[in-house]
């Protein structure tokens, strides 16, 4: 680290050392797994060609780098200034002006910081061969599945098209809750839908960087790791797309408060980091060979996706057995083994959802968000999304945050954010109650 700067050097090969001391050295033994099950290259039925492993690699570096350089260490406790320094394949691709500008500003979209990245060409590289027998099926539909409510609605639905070919869903795991990932997988398996649906399991657990101290806590490039990760499986098996489901009203996730305007609210899946996702691959890809990410649920309320979910043939049990938390109790030490704590944004929003859906939601959550008894930060998002329905929501404020692309109706997101205020209202209704019940 030179001043406030970050440098982080990602290793080809044993041999590919930095000249200079202010560089810190990372690569594949930053991830806590071997690097197959990290890359699940030995479960894909065809290469992968050089754009989408440099495009991997890249998105493994800036994971990598997000998670070490930690923000308590900086001025502001938020801004970073980081370098980063990655081999590739198709080193004259990258080094076009148009591809650094996409790919610096997709990263500072996605984390607020200010990035460079430098390529130099990848020496020693040898690809591994898939190890899957001839004829495997390859599939003609491409999902990330989380194992959260939208991933599963949006499976459900897909495993019911008309289509000879599989569909393919890319599952990165989360730590502790891998039953639970998988057990909501079968929950598509069972619905018997006219498709072959296949499991690709992948993992991406960042290793300690030796100091002792715990790791950045925010993980705002974690999406573009796994949107990468798919993208590379869907060119072994020849697909055109990726799908991301987000129901529209978390990929805008518009912020409760000014504290949490643009990077400091998670951008994953928003429209316009999509586009800059996009204009990246489409700058770096072969001719005819680019995949597009797209979220199919765009348009869609939480509540909306739940219904699309009894649709398709879910039961409630199957919906309630997700996990949608961005704080899992069961990934904490010593944490209860519940996938859903109940008070953060995201478990508010599925509440208000299944309550839209269902008129019940029976998950089992640790807490609830209006509980008395609850620690005063652990209601912090229930007070500050209290205030955010409480008070107006106009257009400007739409156009005020994150801008939207171009393809995208700033009315149309209006109406969507209008849309699931009215469902996340409800639960203003349910703390009345509750409340009201005490005082009795």
């Amino acid at each position: 680290m030179t001043g406030s700067e970050h440098f982080l050097w990602w290793r080809g090969h044993r041999g590919d050392r930095p000249r200079e001391a202010r560089w810190t050295e990372i690569g594949e033994d930053a991830f806590q797994e071997k690097e197959r099950r990290i890359t699940g290259r030995h479960r894909l039925p065809g290469s992968v060609p050089d754009w989408a492993e440099d495009l991997f690699r890249v998105a493994r570096a800036a994971f990598i780098a997000d998670k070490y350089v930690r923000r308590t260490g900086v001025r502001d406790r938020w801004t970073r200034r980081i370098s980063l320094a990655v081999p590739v394949a198709e080193h004259e691709r990258w080094q076009s002006a148009a591809v650094r500008a996409h790919l610096t500003a997709l990263l500072q979209i996605l984390t607020g910081d200010l990035w460079t990245v430098n390529f130099r060409p990848l020496a020693g590289y040898q690809v591994e061969e898939a190890m899957t027998l001839p004829g495997d099926p390859r599939a003609s539909e491409v999902a990330l599945f989380s194992g959260g409510l939208d991933s599963l609605s949006w499976a459900a639905a897909r495993s019911r098209a008309d289509d000879p070919r599989p569909l393919l869903l890319v599952m990165f795991r989360e730590v502790g809750l891998l039953r639970l990932q998988l057990r909501v997988y079968k929950a598509v398996q069972r619905l018997g839908g006219s498709r072959t649906v296949m499991l690709l399991q992948m993992s991406q657990t960042p290793a300690g960087d030796g100091s002792g101290l715990r790791l950045e806590t925010s993980s705002r490039t974690r999406g573009l790791l796994y949107a990468t990760g798919a993208v590379r499986a869907a060119t072994a098996h020849g697909a055109g797309a990726v799908h991301i489901p987000e129901n529209g009203q978390l990929a805008l996730n518009p912020p409760l408060t000014p504290a949490r305007s643009a990077a400091c609210s998670t951008r994953s899946v928003h429209p316009r980091t999509l586009a800059s996702l996009n204009a990246l691959v489409t700058a770096v890809a072969d001719a005819g060979s680019a995949v597009q990410v797209v979220n199919p649920l765009a348009r869609l309320t939480k509540g909306e996706v739940c219904k699309a979910a009894r649709d398709a043939g879910l039961a409630s049990s199957d919906l309630e057995s997700t996990l949608s938390c961005g704080k899992p109790p069961a990934r904490r030490s010593g944490g209860p083994p519940i996938a859903n704590c109940g008070v953060c944004f995201p478990c508010l929003v599925r509440r208000s959802g299944l309550l839209h859906a269902n008129g019940a939601d029976g998950t089992q959550y640790e807490a609830l968000p209006w509980a008395k008894d609850l620690p005063f930060d652990r209601r912090a998002d229930w007070r500050a999304l209290q205030r955010w329905l409480l008070g107006r929501y106009t257009l400007t404020d739409v156009l005020t945050d994150t801008p939207l692309p171009p393809d995208v109706d700033p009315a149309m997101a209006f109406d969507l954010i209008r849309s699931g205020r009215e469902e996340l209202s409800q639960l203003l209704r349910i703390a009345d109650e509750a409340e009201t019940a005490d005082v009795a």
